[in-house]
């Protein structure tokens, strides 16, 4: 989030002392030509250059020029990083390589979040690794930074092989420790996790070789630009290590994603290492900012001053690292045309291929069993509502509709907003009509709470022990039948129910009953009044009326089967609902309508997702296949939420034989989102990547 309080104009002209104002807009063409120069980025030749030195543009100079006395070893022994590289080249690589075919090439794809989850990129990542390990087999290897904490769970050590073996020893050498294994998820793909905060202790010397080489100043106070520092050199050495022994008959391709992988792509470029390099972003740094901070973005995105607001929201060392990847690759990549757009303007390059994300399908595959499963979970739902609600007034369950939106705690971005003020029209819609339907809405984000309501969880556990009851009595009751059939005859209901059994249902029932106003949050925020979900929830009007068609329930963590209120995982929670709600303002890619998809889950997303414009693009009337896609793009926020709001309606308003037809058809989508048919567009930017390695 920005740090500075005051409104940010994006399109404000930058001044010659702001940070970055030197660094040119510069097209694909120049950016290509860039990535071809042989020696990296370079400095200026005039005096007093300062951090806004150009990251992007650079100045040829020989391979002799690489001065090798300010670039330390890693190395325990005083050996400097040039000596030790020397040693490395000068070892010949072993007999082994290439035993499996000298021209068959290696593919190494590296992320932050390889074994280590933290963001989307993580299911990208780890959804596809299956299907990559089938066309590639043992020469596909992931790459990230080694975190014992998680390693410990997601990680399993083993013996290297003889490739990967040689470059992890001339690592050690100069003292890098690197650990192989297989990352314990579907395909066991190989792994090599860095440790990278083994580098700390030379941490200054990398900020200097990073200005130094790279013409990109370090904040003294940012751990997460601390962390790809020390990460990005490590990649560099070992794939310098890598080149050496595999040497120049078998190619190798190296796939970063995001900009905390980026700066190892940097150094194989200063390196000038033979590896054909693709760089993907999933969302631009610049991007994620401007749009929390600008309602109106795309609107503006064409003429907003790039690096005037990487400085504003003190990102510019990342933001020159990003940039810098993206000029310096081979290829560059995007996972959606939204994305693309968004990056040809804000890091001076339109990708060369868009990378759709895809999921293993498998996971969600119940072959015909998706509507048992649908009844199963929606049962679990039913039991929450009811313990939520039935203390206060009652309705219908058979005729309720439960509609969810989930996602990072991104109150503009996600669409959050718009979702609240379609469901206030859609309550005003139905009680006009006088519809005799509930649409109970759920909304599944984390924020900051202190602990669950304490109300809320009594109403849990009261309704739990009118269950017990209930099950007591019915016991008794089947007992008392069957004793009265054994005699021949047919009892009465006071032969079923004692007056005990009697004073304990009444019981029961009277201490459930409250009669107050079910809460509209499960949980006790810190912040409650300034909680903006809660601020417009009440601006609305939408406060679980008796009256009220549309009920809310705000939950502010993450669903687990093992809580005592919503006793389900989330894709249970998916597939027990009826549809799921995500329309996105900003959305580079959008996973949680897929996963709806690949659940039979009826889904809403936006054509400002890059889910929904893919959509848009490649499927035939989507709307009639249970996936709709609302138009923010070209619509205001006012004319968006009719739009949705007549989606929520008209699906509220369908008989139940018309939902299953929908499900069933959102079902049959699936296939079309699985890794096995996108991940074609991954092979054709590898192979762009290694045209364009031997073309130099």
């Amino acid at each position: 989030m920005p740090t500075a309080k005051s409104k940010f104009n994006p399109v404000a002209k930058s001044t010659s002392n702001e940070p970055g104002s030197a660094i040119p807009a510069n097209s694909k063409k120049q950016s290509l030509a860039a990535s071809r120069k042989p020696s990296g980025f370079e400095p200026p030749a005039t005096d007093g250059a300062g951090p806004g030195s150009s990251a992007i543009a650079k100045t040829p100079r020989s391979r002799g020029a690489k001065s090798a006395e300010v670039h330390p070893s890693f190395d325990p022994l005083p050996l400097h990083l040039a000596e030790a590289l020397k040693q490395m080249a000068a070892t010949p690589p072993p007999a082994e390589v290439g035993a499996d075919g000298a021209q068959s090439p290696l593919l190494f794809e590296l992320a932050w979040e390889v074994c280590w989850q933290l963001g989307g990129i993580y299911t990208v990542i780890r959804s596809k690794a299956a299907t990559v390990v089938n066309s590639w087999q043992k020469r596909y290897c992931l790459i990230g930074p080694y975190n014992a904490d998680t390693a410990a769970i997601e990680f399993e050590p083993a013996a290297a092989p003889p490739v990967i073996a040689h470059a992890i020893d001339r690592l050690a050498q100069s003292g890098v420790k690197a650990y192989y294994g297989y990352w314990l998820i579907d395909g066991r793909p190989q792994v090599v996790l860095l440790d990278f905060r083994a580098a700390f202790h030379r941490l200054g010397e990398l900020k200097h070789m990073l200005w130094a080489d790279h013409r990109i100043e370090s904040p003294p106070a940012d751990g997460d630009v601390d962390n790809v520092v020390a990460f990005g050199f490590l990649v560099g050495m070992f794939f310098q290590a890598l080149s050496a022994v595999c040497g120049p008959k078998r190619p190798i391709i190296a796939h970063f994603h995001e900009w905390m992988s980026g700066l190892g792509l940097m150094r194989i470029k200063y390196l000038q290492l033979p590896v054909s390099t693709v760089f993907t972003t999933h969302a631009t740094l610049l991007g994620r900012y401007l749009c929390t901070d600008n309602p109106d973005f795309y609107s503006k995105i064409d003429h907003i001053k790039p690096d005037h607001a990487a400085g504003h929201y003190n990102i510019y060392a990342r933001y020159c690292i990003e940039r810098g990847a993206t000029s310096m690759s081979d290829v560059f990549t995007t996972v959606s045309d939204v994305t693309a757009m968004e990056a040809e303007k804000l890091l001076g390059r339109k990708p060369d291929v868009i990378t759709p994300n895809g999921l293993n399908i498998n996971k969600f595959s119940f072959v015909h069993e998706f509507q048992n499963l649908h009844k199963q979970y929606k049962e679990a739902i039913h039991k929450f509502v009811a313990g939520h609600f039935f203390p206060s007034y009652t309705f219908d369950l058979d005729r309720t509709i439960y509609l969810f939106t989930a996602g990072r705690y991104e109150y503009t971005n996600k669409g959050i907003n718009l979702f609240i003020e379609s469901l206030a029209r859609l309550n005003h819609w139905l009680r006009s009509a006088n519809i005799q339907i509930t649409v109970v809405a759920f909304i599944v984000t984390r924020a900051n709470f202190r602990s669950m309501n304490v109300d809320v969880l009594k109403n849990q556990a009261l309704f739990d022990d009118l269950g017990e009851a209930c099950k007591r009595v019915s016991e008794h009751m089947g007992n008392r039948l069957l004793h009265h059939v054994s005699m021949g005859r047919i009892p009465s209901s006071a032969d079923l129910i004692d007056e005990e059994d009697m004073v304990r249902l009444k019981r029961s029932m009277h201490a459930w009953r409250n009669w107050r106003q079910p809460s509209i949050v499960t949980h006790d925020l810190w912040d409650d009044a300034n909680d903006p979900i809660l601020q417009q929830l009440r601006y609305c009007r939408l406060f679980n009326g008796r009256e009220d068609p549309v009920k809310v329930v705000f939950h502010p963590d993450f669903l687990s089967a093992t809580s005592p209120l919503i006793r389900l995982d989330y894709d249970q929670f998916v597939r027990g609902c009826h549809m799921g709600v995500f329309p996105s303002y900003y959305e580079p890619w959008g996973y949680t309508p897929m996963e709806c998809v690949a659940s039979g889950v009826t889904a809403v997303t936006s054509d400002l997702a890059g889910f929904g414009s893919y959509v848009m693009r490649n499927i035939a009337d989507p709307a009639n296949q249970g996936l709709f896609v609302v138009e923010r793009r070209s619509q205001s926020f006012d004319a968006a939420a009719n739009q949705l709001t007549e989606i929520l309606f008209n699906y509220a308003i369908k008989e139940r034989r018309g939902r299953i037809e929908l499900r069933n058809r959102v079902e049959r989508l699936s296939e079309y989102f699985d890794w096995t048919n996108l991940i074609t567009h991954y092979s054709h930017a590898y192979r762009l990547a290694l045209r364009e390695k031997a073309a130099l």
